[in-house]
């Protein structure tokens, strides 16, 4: 018997759930959650994994040890993550990772495939019980869309689950016992550039939602390992892309954002797929939007060409800022594309309880309204909320990421009444308001500690008069003093409520 042996790189371009794993040694770069979550899934299979992270926090060392009972190799440590071994078939990557990473680096050099938990996650269902996808991607609004998605669908009495960038891996829900019926996924732009463009295996979702795109994470975008020829904002634009690529039912996109409808067009999807806008005004064919006080869908009715279908009322919508009706048209798209009923979409809505630190208002004082929105991490969050409210104090700052705050503060310097700066990158807004809004006071706080949450509250309140909105939408992210946004938040509502105590 003559013929030549079949090896892991035979195979693992095509790799499934059925594949002989055992053969298969992956490197699974990052212990995070997604890297937990993937490396329990390769050794469910009885891949040969090695985790490694530079990271020694007691989290890390409690997942280590629990991956080393079921027969992982775990490194923790400076220095584990700066050389690829020698033997591997395959990295699976934690989403934060860019390419120019060691490892990734390595990898690439050497023509050793990188996965994302992601891209795993869609090789590893059951092929016995795989389920349809539902993605949500976007600059802004994704894990409200998700939220409500996963609301609507249960509403319609199906078993879903939301996850991905919401917080819970996909593989998670794919290792489930439980048999969903649908997943509702929120991916991040890190996310889907890990997610391949295999026309091998491709990652096919039932429908997919761009909902807007703007410039963030353009950092990230910078550097080796990327397509040279484009800008790092048309780098991230191509990521938010990959999310209608084989796209089988619908292509969801913003009628207000053309750049999301030019992805639909130029995306490569399987024949038969529509594209169905979102609008805040009266929807044209195949599209759902607003007509009066009602949510509308002249996209998934037999008779588009003349008529549209009540799916909600404005009412339903909570809040019922201009952004969030858009959220709510998005994933009502998304769930008329699955087939449910026009009322579960209402219902969906009306049981949805959002969780804290988006658009949220803390407390009314002496007639000012002082609103958390620590959720908006760059200038078009904080664009979506500002349009909720005619006079506004602003407290804003943190780490900018490479994006600019002229065109925010151009659009509403009418209505601030002042501005409260912090954070390390407090003068880049700083010098947005200097340039487009001079005549608005501005204090900057030179300040790097938490602490500086109680004194910018104090400084705002002291701009406010009553019937105005003391607005913490700060445009930036929070990691430069806080652990994530919900604890700059909580520190916001902790010090509005102490106001006049």
């Amino acid at each position: 018997m003559g013929g030549r042996t079949v090896t892991v790189k035979d195979w693992i371009d095509t790799a499934d759930r059925t594949s002989p794993w055992p053969e298969a040694k992956v490197v699974v770069a990052g212990l995070g959650t997604s890297g937990f979550a993937a490396a329990d899934g390769l050794l469910e299979v009885g891949a040969q994994v090695r985790v490694l992270d530079e990271n020694e926090s007691e989290a890390n060392v409690d997942k280590a040890t629990l991956l080393e009972v079921l027969d992982a190799t775990v490194e923790l440590g400076e220095g584990t993550t700066t050389t690829l071994p020698d033997d591997v078939d395959l990295v699976v990557t934690s989403p934060g990772w860019r390419p120019s990473a060691p490892l990734l680096a390595q990898a690439i050099a050497r023509g050793i495939p990188i996965w994302g938990e992601v891209e795993l996650a869609w090789r590893m269902q059951h092929p016995e019980r795989a389920v349809p996808w539902l993605a949500v991607t976007g600059t802004n609004g994704k894990t409200t869309t998700t939220q409500m998605l996963e609301s609507i669908l249960r509403a319609a009495g199906l078993e879903t689950a939301a996850v991905g960038n919401i917080g819970r891996p996909v593989m998670e829900a794919v290792l489930d016992e439980t048999q969903h019926d649908v997943l509702a996924l929120e991916l991040s732009s890190f996310q889907l550039h890990w997610m391949l463009r295999n026309p091998h295996c491709p990652v096919q979702m039932h429908s997919a939602a761009v909902l807007n795109l703007q410039p963030d994470h353009l950092q990230w975008y910078e550097g080796d390992g990327f397509d040279a020829e484009l800008s790092p904002i048309d780098r991230y634009a191509a990521d938010k892309a990959r999310v209608y690529e084989q796209v089988r039912h619908s292509c969801v996109y913003n009628v207000a954002d053309p750049r999301t409808e030019r992805m639909v067009e130029e995306a490569d999807v399987v024949e038969g797929a529509r594209a169905i806008g979102f609008t805040l005004g009266t929807p044209a064919m195949s599209m759902l939007g607003v007509v009066d006080d009602l949510l509308v869908d002249r996209a998934f009715v037999e008779q588009r060409k003349d008529s549209a279908l009540e799916i909600a009322k404005l009412d339903d919508v909570h809040p019922q800022a201009p952004h969030n009706v858009e959220n709510a048209l998005a994933a009502a798209a998304l769930a008329r594309s699955f087939g449910v009923p026009a009322k579960a979409v209402g219902q969906g809505l009306r049981d949805l309880t959002l969780g804290g630190h988006r658009i949220q208002t803390v407390v009314e004082h002496d007639g000012v309204t002082y609103v958390d929105d620590s959720k908006a991490t760059n200038p078009h969050a904080a664009n979506s909320s500002m349009r909720a409210f005619d006079s506004i104090v602003w407290i804003a700052g943190g780490q900018a990421k490479g994006t600019t705050f002229d065109e925010l503060v151009t659009t509403h310097a009418g209505r601030l009444r002042g501005a409260v700066l912090l954070g390390v990158d407090r003068e880049v807004v700083a010098e947005a308001l200097r340039r487009h809004a001079p005549e608005v006071p501005v204090v900057v706080l030179d300040r790097d500690d938490t602490g500086v949450m109680a004194e910018a509250v104090a400084q705002a309140a002291r701009m406010a008069r009553p019937g105005d909105t003391v607005l913490m939408a700060p445009g930036c992210a929070s990691q430069d003093m806080w652990s994530g946004y919900d604890a700059r938040g909580d520190d916001f509502a902790a010090a509005a409520r102490a106001l006049g105590h």
